[in-house]
C-alpha cells in the first residue's frame, strides 16, 4: 500500500505546535500531519504515543552535536524536560548555541525544526505492506534479543536502540570517559553527556540542584590520589546514578578508553584500551554485585570509542565483544545489554552470533 507523503509546510506548522504544548498536553490536539507520518512509521497504539516516538526517532538521526541537543530540547524530548514550560525550553535550547532566547527562536528554532520535519519526510516509506514496517528495521522504543553461545551455552543478549538515558531497569551502565574522568558538559550529546544529564537532580524550573555524578567522579579521584592527573587507559570509576535509580538505573562504571590528542580537541582510542576497560568493569561488577540489595546482575554496554574517540562500530563491538564473551564462557551469568542510536550498530550487535 503506498503511503503519501505529508505537506512540508503542515509539519512544521504542527512541530511548532508540539513546541508550543510540549509532550505531555499532546493528548486531544489534532496533528493530521504529523499522525499520518507516524502511522506509517511507527506501531504506537494512542496518536500522542505515535506521535512521539516518530519524533525521538527523527531527532535521533540529526548529526549529534548541537543541532540534535537542541532539537531534544525545543520539542521537551531530552530526558526530564517533557513538563517544562515552552519558555524554558527554548531558553535552554538557545544556550546550546550560545545566543539569547530572542536570536534562537528568530533563526536557530526555524531552522531546528526545519531539519526536524525534513528527517520525519525521509522516515515515511514510500511504499510499505503494512503500518510500522519501518518500526521493525529500526526498533523504535523496542528491546530486540540476541541469542548467541558462550562456554558452550546459549544466552541471551538485550540490544537496546534508542538514546542511552532512555534505559530502564538496567543495573549497571559502562559510560566511555576520558583518562582526566573529565565529564562534558551536560547540554552535548555523547553519551557520557547524557547520562550527566539524566543524573542530575533539578527543581521544578529545571535548574539543577545537584550534579552528583561529577561530584562523585571528583571525589572518587581524591581518594585515589590522582588529582588533576590522568589514570592509566582502561581504569574504570564507579559512582552512583543519581536520578537514573528512579529509571532503575544503580551504577554507572565509567570507563577511561580516550586519551586527548595534544594540541587539538580530539581523542585517541585503541581497542585493546576498551577490551580491558571492559574486563575491568566486568571484574568490578563482581566485587559490587552482593553490596547492593537486590544484588547487581545487569550491565549494558554502548559502543565505547566510536563516538569523538573515532574507532568503527565493528572495531568498538569487536573490542567489546572480547571481554563480555570471555567471561561468559567462564560461567558468568551476567544479563548482558547494548545500547546502540544507529540501524548499521544495531546490525552488527545482530550478527554476533555469525561472528560479526
Amino acid at each position: 500500500m503506498a503511503s503519501s507523503l505529508p505537506d512540508p509546510a503542515s509539519l512544521l506548522a504542527e512541530l511548532k505546535e508540539v513546541r508550543r504544548a510540549g509532550l505531555v498536553r499532546l493528548r486531544g490536539r489534532t496533528l493530521p500531519a504529523l499522525e499520518s507520518a507516524a502511522e506509517a512509521v511507527t506501531a504506537a497504539r494512542s496518536p500522542g504515543a505515535a506521535v512521539e516516538a516518530l519524533l525521538r526517532l527523527a531527532v535521533s538521526r540529526l548529526d549529534a552535536g548541537t543541532l540534535r541537543t537542541a532539537a531534544e530540547y525545543t520539542l521537551g524530548l531530552a530526558q526530564g524536560t517533557r513538563d517544562w514550560p515552552a519558555s524554558s525550553r527554548r531558553a535552554r535550547a538557545a544556550s546550546v548555541y550560545g545566543v539569547s532566547v530572542e536570536r534562537f527562536r528568530k533563526d536557530h528554532e526555524v531552522m531546528v525544526l526545519g531539519q526536524v520535519a525534513e528527517h520525519v519526510l525521509r522516515l515515511v516509506p514510500q511504499e510499505t505492506e503494512v503500518p510500522g514496517a519501518e518500526e521493525d528495521e529500526w526498533g523504535v522504543g523496542t528491546h530486540r534479543f540476541v541469542s548467541v553461545r558462550a562456554g558452550g551455552r546459549q544466552v541471551r543478549l538485550t540490544l537496546h536502540v534508542h538514546p542511552v538515558d532512555l534505559l530502564r531497569d538496567v543495573d549497571v551502565v559502562v559510560s566511555p570517559a576520558n583518562v582526566h574522568l573529565a565529564l562534558p558538559e551536560q547540554f552535548k550529546s555523547s553519551v557520557a553527556a547524557s547520562l550527566r544529564r539524566a543524573a542530575a537532580v533539578r527543581g521544578v524550573t529545571g535548574d539543577v540542584l545537584d550534579d552528583p555524578v561529577h561530584d562523585e567522579l571528583r571525589k572518587w579521584a581524591a581518594r585515589q590520589g590522582i588529582a588533576g592527573r590522568p589514570v592509566l587507559p582502561g581504569t574504570v570509576a564507579a559512582t552512583s546514578s543519581g536520578a537514573l535509580a528512579g529509571q532503575g538505573v544503580r551504577r554507572i562504571y565509567h570507563a577511561a578508553v580516550a586519551v586527548p590528542r595534544a594540541g587539538t580537541n580530539d581523542y585517541d582510542v585503541l581497542p585493546a584500551d576498551v577490551t580491558r576497560a571492559v574486563s575491568r568493569a566486568l571484574a568490578l561488577l563482581a566485587e559490587e554485585c552482593d553490596r547492593h540489595a537486590p544484588p547487581l546482575r545487569s550491565v549494558c554496554f554502548p559502543l565505547l570509542g566510536s563516538g569523538r574517540g573515532g574507532l568503527p562500530y565493528r572495531v568498538s563491538l569487536a573490542a567489546i565483544w572480547a571481554a563480555v564473551e570471555a567471561e561468559l564462557a567462564r560461567g558468568a551469568q551476567w544479563d548482558v545489554h547494548f545500547v546502540v542510536r544507529t540501524p548499521e550498530a544495531a546490525a552488527l550487535v545482530e550478527r554476533i552470533p555469525a561472528g560479526m
